[in-house]
């Protein structure tokens, strides 16, 4: 077998489960979690990671941001071996419970994206994994974060559906969080979808788990120190439910 084409890995380079985050400086954040971390691919930025976490090898990878990269990321890892995937990333709530510094556990996505619909068609649904879902709930609950479990919506335009740049963009933008919200979703992100549609494709199971970091209704973010102290707790929770840890 080739190596894969972006990525360049190889089969025995990456464990069966993975954590998928956006940013690639969160890659560190994990590698000081992990056992024997070995980079394994840093291609167009796009690090990949493999480790052991509890004596499990688990792999870490980065997709930078938005659906497309998302899906060339989850299609090489399965191409090579990945069976399980975890993203572990950031998201805006669109209701203030729970609050900043909390997390949303999508149950499902709203596929308001566009690359998970050059895969199927808009009638199939956008679902997260049964067990891997109840196992990242286990985590949280252990570890008394507060959480909401529920829809997640995913968008492709940051500035045009989710954070309006500009006073002039700003009904539209209030529109189109209103009706994402009417539609049942509570927070919203540009990856969750194009993820589990993806993997679903591929033959792997899959869910989500976000850090909510920014209000939609009042454009609050999360303050930077508990920003850090967030991403190192979901590093923590992420990397246990994909081992299938006791809590």
């Amino acid at each position: 077998m080739s190596r894969t084409w972006y990525l360049g890995l190889e089969p025995g380079q990456v464990a069966e489960s993975c954590v998928l985050v956006g940013d690639p400086g969160r890659i560190d954040l994990f590698a000081t979690r992990l056992d024997r971390p070995c980079p394994v691919s840093e291609q167009r930025g796009l690090r990949v990671l493999t480790g052991r976490f509890r004596g499990e090898a688990v792999t870490v990878a980065s997709f930078g941001m938005g659906g497309p990269l998302a899906a060339i990321v989850v299609e090489e890892l399965a191409q090579v071996g990945v069976r399980v995937f975890l993203r572990a990333g950031t998201a805006m709530a669109l209701d203030p419970a729970p609050p900043l510094g909390g997390f949303f556990l999508a149950e499902g996505a709203l596929r308001e994206e566009g690359t998970s619909h050059t895969y199927l068609p808009a009638s199939h649904p956008a679902r997260a994994d049964p067990l891997l879902t109840e196992r990242a709930e286990g985590q949280l609950i252990a570890a008394g974060c507060p959480y909401r479990r529920g829809l997640i919506a995913s968008c492709d335009g940051f500035y045009t559906e989710m954070f309006a740049l500009d006073e002039e963009r700003e009904p539209a933008v209030r529109r189109r969080t209103a009706g994402l919200r009417r539609m049942g979703a509570g927070a919203v992100d540009m990856e969750t979808a194009t993820v589990l549609v993806v993997a679903a494709v591929r033959g792997a199971r899959a869910a989500s788990l976000c850090l909510l970091t920014v209000e939609a209704a009042t454009r609050r973010r999360l303050e930077q120190g508990r920003m850090r102290a967030g991403e190192e707790l979901l590093s923590g929770l992420a990397l246990a439910t994909v081992i299938g840890g006791a809590p």
